[in-house]
């Protein structure tokens, strides 16, 4: 049974932008904190942004003002909106609860930020 789904990842310049999305199972979005999670190839999974059913968010370090985390409760979606991308945010960008749930792992959305 599909849990997840991300989607609106792509190819894009430095500095461009792009806006991801994550729709989840009712059962996963209601009650849960939620994140978004990345990986490089060589690299682990790492936490990019969280945020609450009541939209408390955290992001990692590595943000510094460039993403914003938002979730629409009615359409049970996460969004992640990214700006001023760099080459190293290239990865696979996931989304699950935070903590995250082993086994609701979606396929993820490649992100390329290339020139």
């Amino acid at each position: 049974q599909v849990q997840v789904v991300e989607s609106g990842g792509g190819l894009v310049q430095p500095g461009g932008s792009l806006r991801l999305s994550c729709a989840a199972s009712r059962s996963i979005f209601s009650s849960n904190t939620l994140g978004w999670y990345r990986q490089a190839p060589g690299n682990s999974r790492e936490l990019v942004a969280s945020i609450s059913r009541i939209h408390y968010i955290n992001y990692g370090n590595f943000v510094k003002g460039r993403f914003t985390i938002s979730r629409d409760n009615a359409k049970n979606t996460v969004y992640l909106q990214m700006n001023s991308l760099k080459p190293d945010d290239t990865g696979l960008y996931y989304c699950n609860t935070y903590p995250p749930i082993g086994n609701i792992w979606g396929q993820g959305t490649q992100v390329t930020v290339s020139s």
